[in-house]
């Protein structure tokens, strides 16, 4: 058995935590969980039934029986995190985004190889059934060649107040749009080569006074390295449900994955029309990631590398230092004159 410690006990910590639960996740368990904030630890305690918990990671990482850790703790905690925990020879599966820089990336990935443990980023999407049968479908040719990929992810809550320091959050084309970036790498089998973003804050006027730069709707438009393209929405404080939709257009076709409807399910009254709508991310992919979480310890036992891993994870910050960048200086970008 696989023994888990989860770091950070807030929502997607505690996403993985209930996969990790005794028995829900072939040949590991959830043994700890590490999270400074006492309310938090003590209610997961309860919720999970579980007698193992930290207020310090590091002790966490001393513990003989994890064997492998979920970094689910804000970003600029993340270096820190994962490479105390390869140095301690524990495998890793990092929440989305990687880190904060290019170089803190690098210094992950070096202690991943160098301590020759997993290092697996939560892009879960690659493990959401549509999505992967999206993915079957473009390899299979069904529409020829891939010509552009639209992804949008608009999100219903309003921003929490560390999130408006880009220089420290990387805002929402970092904390909303890494899943897409990521899908617009997947599907078009590319690199991006060239960004053009805009940003604006529309629904968050706590942060306009002390943080002009911050932006709570973005567009971003991509060149690939191939001659592919790509275009990326990003909203937060939408209130209207969780949107999370891919288009993938081919030289004869087109193939949409995902999207704003809990259900099938459509009324027409009088009234007009009525559907149910996905209310959050941790409904629409709960079973995605517990598909990422048992792919992340098969990977640990058949030694092999993961889906997403962190050259992806670092791709997607390069992206986002790109297009903030944009966004400020108001003109396309070209990765390759990104600072790290």
């Amino acid at each position: 058995m696989i023994g888990i410690c989860i770091i950070g006990g807030g929502r997607a910590g505690m996403i993985h935590a209930r996969n990790f639960v005794a028995g829900r996740t072939p040949s590991a368990s959830l043994v700890a969980l590490a999270e400074p904030v006492a309310d938090a630890r003590q209610k997961a305690c309860q919720e999970l039934q579980l007698d193992t918990a930290y207020a310090d990671y590091e002790q966490a990482l001393a513990d003989p029986r994890v064997d492998a850790v979920v970094v689910a703790t804000p970003t600029r905690f993340h270096r820190a995190i994962v490479v105390a925990a390869a140095q301690a020879g524990k495998h890793v599966l990092c929440e989305k985004p990687m880190a904060t820089s290019v170089q803190e990336c690098d210094e992950m990935i070096a202690a991943a190889v160098v301590a020759r443990v997993k290092l697996q980023i939560g892009f879960m999407r690659r493990f959401d059934a549509a999505f992967v049968a999206a993915k079957q479908r473009v390899e299979a040719g069904e529409i020829g060649q891939v010509v552009l990929v639209k992804s949008l992810t608009h999100g219903p809550t309003t921003p929490k107040p560390w999130m408006y320091d880009i220089r420290t959050s990387l805002g929402p084309l970092a904390e909303v749009n890494s899943h897409d970036i990521d899908s617009v790498r997947w599907f078009t089998g590319s690199e991006f080569e060239e960004v053009y973003a805009i940003g604006g804050n529309y629904r968050s006027p706590d942060a306009r006074e002390q943080y002009p730069d911050f932006y709570d709707n973005v567009i971003l438009t991509a060149r690939m390295q191939n001659g592919m393209q790509g275009s990326i929405s990003g909203a937060q404080g939408v209130q209207y449900g969780y949107d999370a939709r891919c288009e993938i257009l081919g030289e004869r076709g087109l193939i949409t994955v995902g999207g704003l409807a809990a259900n099938s399910v459509v009324s027409h009254t009088a009234e007009g029309l009525r559907a149910a709508v996905v209310p959050s991310w941790m409904n629409l992919f709960l079973d995605a990631y517990r598909a990422e979480d048992e792919d992340f310890v098969r990977c640990i036992l058949e030694d092999r590398q993961p889906r997403a891993g962190g050259q992806d994870g670092k791709a997607a910050v390069m992206v986002v230092i790109a297009g903030n960048r944009s966004i400020t200086e108001q003109r396309p970008v070209r990765l390759a004159t990104t600072d790290h």
